[in-house]
């Protein structure tokens, strides 16, 4: 997908107001990790450089019905001054007189920052009048916050028809590799499904089954599968309301040609927390022991199938990977996956665990691209229109 952005002379000594997403990790009185504030550096150098006044606003946290300041934008200030290299000014609240005040203050290499934005009920309801209370101190609007893009809110979708606005490079770089693996990927093409629900991953499935060549199945929902397989999985997740999917989709993929893979064994524990874990066939699946990982047969299986592929799209961890005895399936996909990378193919992480699990293992510099949305990327591979998106498309 094309989207519209930005020149010099739309922004050149306007005030540009920049949505961003700060909503990160946050303990102990500090980031740990910036990762996505640093993912809009690009955005704002291009508006500094282009003599643009900037102020930035995002959501942090859920707050209740009001301003928190255990969830106020004023405690990350310095990590973004770091990130950025630049001065900010800070203002206690998105609307009103002194936002424009902190505008008019501004000086070269200075930026400002609002006060988390969801203080205000009226951002999550989209209102139109708080929209315009918003936009009223701006000429411009720049939407890079791809993670919140598949929310209508105020200061995602709102302000856009009040404004002049533009995609930022965030924002455009996500179209551009969720659509070369979602929308008309180059063949062979193989999708990597993970994590722990089916119900999570039923639209992606009815959108990319037509276009996959290969598709392989990991994670929690996998047993789902094997499961209306008639095969036994002892007390492995399973959601039994989707077993009627789950065996459509086994069917519909084997009249469409596309070869479907499932884990052959798996790591399996007693629990979570269980200390003593075992590698079985899922054939031979104890019934007081749970899967919790896919195990080597299956790693050597998958790693085969994603030879010589020219496009690959991974949503969803292989096994429960924050705890290392159940780490090793997704660590071994990250490599198989990086190795394709290496080749010339065009590969995607689809943000949320997978990102977080990529990042843990070291390997998020070693794809085409990490998303920074997680039910955002998914909503885009289900082929839905996001409304923080879908103004700024440019049509063929």
């Amino acid at each position: 997908m094309k989207l519209r952005t930005f020149s010099r002379k739309d922004i050149e000594d306007k005030k540009v107001l920049m949505r961003v997403d700060f909503n990160v990790p946050f303990k102990n009185g500090r980031v740990t990790d910036d990762a996505r504030i640093r993912a809009h550096e690009s955005t704002l150098r291009k508006l500094l450089d282009g003599g643009a006044k900037v102020a930035l606003v995002s959501h942090f946290g859920r707050p209740k019905g009001g301003a928190d300041p255990a969830l106020s934008l004023r405690q990350i200030v310095p990590d973004v001054e770091k990130a950025y290299g630049v001065k900010v000014r800070f203002v206690e609240d998105c609307v009103g007189p002194k936002v424009g005040a902190a505008l008019d203050a501004l000086s070269p290499g200075e930026i400002v920052l609002l006060e988390n934005v969801r203080f205000h009920p009226e951002e999550q309801k989209n209102d139109p009048a708080f929209a315009a209370e918003l936009a009223k101190p701006f000429e411009v609007f720049v939407m890079d916050a791809f993670s919140a893009a598949h929310r209508a809110d105020a200061s995602t979708s709102g302000v856009i028809p009040l404004l002049s606005s533009f995609a930022g490079d965030l924002l455009t770089r996500e179209a551009e590799m969720l659509g070369a693996v979602s929308e008309n990927p180059a063949k062979p093409y193989v999708l990597i499904l993970g994590g722990a629900k089916v119900s999570d991953k039923i639209d992606v499935v009815g959108n990319l089954l037509n276009k996959a060549t290969t598709i392989l199945i990991g994670g929690g929902m996998a047993y789902t599968f094997l499961k209306a397989q008639g095969i036994e999985i002892g007390r492995s997740l399973c959601e039994m309301d989707r077993l009627d999917f789950a065996g459509q989709t086994l069917q519909e993929a084997k009249a469409r040609g596309v070869q479907l893979l499932l884990p052959v064994d798996s790591v399996v524990a007693s629990g979570l927390d269980a200390t003593e874990t075992e590698v079985v066939s899922n054939a031979a699946m104890p019934a007081d022991r749970m899967g919790l990982d896919i195990g080597p047969k299956t790693i050597e299986l998958f790693a085969s199938a994603l030879k010589g592929a020219r496009s690959v799209l991974w949503n969803g961890p292989m096994g429960v990977f924050e705890n290392p005895r159940f780490a090793a399936g997704t660590q071994a996909l990250c490599q198989a996956v990086a190795d394709c990378t290496q080749a010339g193919a065009v590969t995607v992480i689809g943000g949320g665990d997978t990102a977080s699990a990529v990042r843990e293992f070291g390997f998020d510099d070693r794809f085409s691209h990490v998303s920074t949305g997680g039910g955002a990327s998914l909503e885009y591979c289900e082929g839905k229109e996001l409304p923080g998106m879908a103004p700024f498309r440019v049509k063929d």
